[in-house]
């Protein structure tokens, strides 16, 4: 495939190379010009914006730093697990509040609000051809109740950090004298910001969808969304609800899941776990999107099977809500009951198995290029594989009863969420890096940061299966003498994983500043956001565009004279693989 110009070459090219694809923009780079960036001056007029551009860059600098702050607390975890025994490092109820720590921010304040809010905010208009979202201000509300939240959950650590583990389980919940009631408020206001952003996404899909975009014409990262949005809208309360019910029993006793007072506390299981496996849904079902769109871009081919891609969204959203119990194998709930979610868990592996065909599908005689983003999917397909096939041992019965709180959940956990969601986070956000700043990266260097954290992935994790298979629990300050060769393994991998995504950091930083501009399409997608100007403009689009077919990359040729592509003239040749 063609490779970037030289430094320094500015992409521009006349509005009437693209009138016939249904817009009408200048589509070249808008740095220096009048753009989104620019078009408003100071702090107040970000803070203050409606522009989902830029509600979608603040949202993006936030997770990021949540996600620093959570890596952090991974690595403290990680260096305390080199040896054995006490450690002059922690203390055991430090390490107790490390990874507690290190799950809560990373789920709540990363993984769950990360692709839809920060990749999502920004791209859906423009996949629409819209000049912003539905609700332009529920949105920015939908901004500041994520900032309430985690800002909650960050003065909690300084009030006596929370060591019950990101789940919260009860009865240790409502007895341990750490700060449950302000991180668990934190986690409710960032509810809140879940069920805002599901609700503006699930009516801009409905309404806003330009002319000749029907249902089964939106491009896939938009099913993702709408799949996830459902989830948000539908799951998120019952969270709100079981949290509410935690603070209760906690400020006043109240009794609901406290046995001595007739409660339960297995039922803050079943509330909890309602939610939450559907919000494992949540989180991956963006980044199935995301990759959809990456490797028809990238094989330089037509989605194969769009048709079933989209709909096994829509069934993973179902069918998410039907299979908390299996977290639940061993809580003493009845042998039926058990067999149903075992029955339901394997049916829900169906509609990934299906993506993933057909994601192969569309790569097999393709002409693949090696792009970052690319490299990021190739990982994706690796690791969220064995996530996947771990998956099935855990939702047996027989092998989830020796495997259950060993360091094999753990392994099966990161390799699904980390392996999933934030490879294809890291994917989409260098695919639409260019789009969102204006500016190309390095490319030689993405891909050495991916090789990275693909190596520190598997060496910190696939450790882990072999730990877990052996019996190693999970969460333990102290471990037995014969599993610290696997521990610093595992923590060196951690280390190379460190070091990826620093260079990750350094690299997209840097291009902000030295990166050479970027053309209108740098990498030849057909979907709409591709028609505008990089970075877009203030309104997105001078009048809205009409949809095409969002795959047909072949209508788009590269132009080695503005380093993008440009829609394909009659009678031009096929672009050489």
């Amino acid at each position: 495939m063609p490779r970037p110009v030289s430094e320094g070459r500015v992409a521009t090219m006349s509005s009437d190379a693209v009138n016939g694809a249904g817009a009408n923009p200048v589509m070249g780079n808008t740095l220096g010009g009048d753009n989104y960036l620019t078009h408003g001056r100071g702090l107040k007029s970000w803070l203050f914006t409606l522009d989902h551009k830029r509600i979608g860059v603040m949202y993006l600098v936030s997770i990021l730093s949540s996600f620093l702050l959570g890596g952090v607390f991974a690595l403290l975890v990680r260096t305390k697990l080199l040896t054995p025994g006490n450690s002059a490092m922690m203390s055991a109820d430090q390490y107790n509040q490390m990874f507690t720590l290190h799950g809560a921010v990373m789920i709540f304040l990363f993984v769950i609000p990360g692709i839809p809010a920060a990749l999502g905010n920004f791209v859906l208009p423009l996949m629409l051809g819209a000049k912003d979202v539905a609700f332009p201000r529920l949105n920015l509300a939908s901004y500041y109740m994520w900032v309430t939240g985690a800002v909650m959950a960050l003065v909690s650590m300084t009030t006596g950090a929370v060591d019950t583990g990101w789940t919260f389980y009860t009865p240790y919940s409502t007895t341990t004298n750490t700060s449950v009631i302000m991180m668990v408020a934190g986690v409710f206001v960032l509810g809140f910001s879940s069920i805002f952003t599901g609700l503006n996404f699930v009516v801009t899909i409905h309404k806003l969808r330009p002319a000749g975009m029907s249902w089964f014409k939106m491009p896939l990262f938009l099913w993702g969304l709408y799949g996830t949005a459902i989830i948000q809208i539908m799951a998120t309360p019952v969270l709100g609800i079981t949290l509410l019910l935690l603070i209760a029993e906690r400020a006043l006793g109240v009794g609901i899941f406290d046995p001595a007072l007739g409660g339960d506390p297995v039922l803050f299981q079943h509330f909890f776990w309602f939610y939450s496996h559907p919000a494992v849904y949540i989180m991956i079902l963006p980044a199935m999107g995301v990759i959809s769109e990456l490797v028809s871009v990238f094989s330089r081919k037509h989605i194969f099977g769009y048709t079933f891609i989209a709909l096994s969204s829509i069934a993973i959203a179902v069918i998410s809500f039907l299979v908390w119990g299996h977290h639940m194998f061993v809580a003493g709930q009845s042998n039926l009951a058990s067999m149903i979610f075992s029955a339901l868990t394997f049916m829900v592996a169906i509609p990934s198995a299906v993506k993933v065909f057909n994601w192969i599908a569309t790569m097999y005689k393709g002409s693949i290029w090696l792009a970052t983003p690319m490299v990021y999917v190739l990982s994706f397909l690796f690791l969220f594989g064995i996530g996947g096939l771990t998956g099935l041992f855990l939702g047996a019965l027989a092998t989830d009863v020796h495997l259950h709180d060993t360091y094999f959940v753990v392994a099966h956990f990161h390799y699904v969420m980390f392996g999933g969601t934030v490879i294809a986070f890291l994917g989409g956000l260098h695919y639409w890096w260019p789009k969102m700043f204006g500016r190309m990266y390095s490319d030689r260097w993405g891909r050495i940061a991916a090789l990275l954290i693909f190596v520190g992935f598997n060496t910190t994790f696939f450790t882990q299966f072999v730990m877990g298979s052996h019996g190693a629990p999970r969460r333990s300050y102290h471990y037995l003498p014969e599993f610290q060769r696997y521990h610093q393994l595992s923590t060196l991998g951690s280390y190379i994983l460190g070091i990826g995504f620093v260079i990750v950091a350094a690299n997209l930083i840097h291009s902000l500043f030295r990166g050479r501009p970027a053309p209108a399409n740098p990498w030849g997608g057909a979907t709409l956001e591709w028609r505008t100007t990089s970075p877009p403009p203030h309104d997105n689009f001078a009048t809205t565009p009409v949809a095409g077919d969002p795959y047909d990359v072949e209508a788009w040729r590269y132009d080695r004279t503005i380093g993008g592509f440009v829609p394909r003239a009659a009678g031009d040749a096929p672009a050489a693989g």
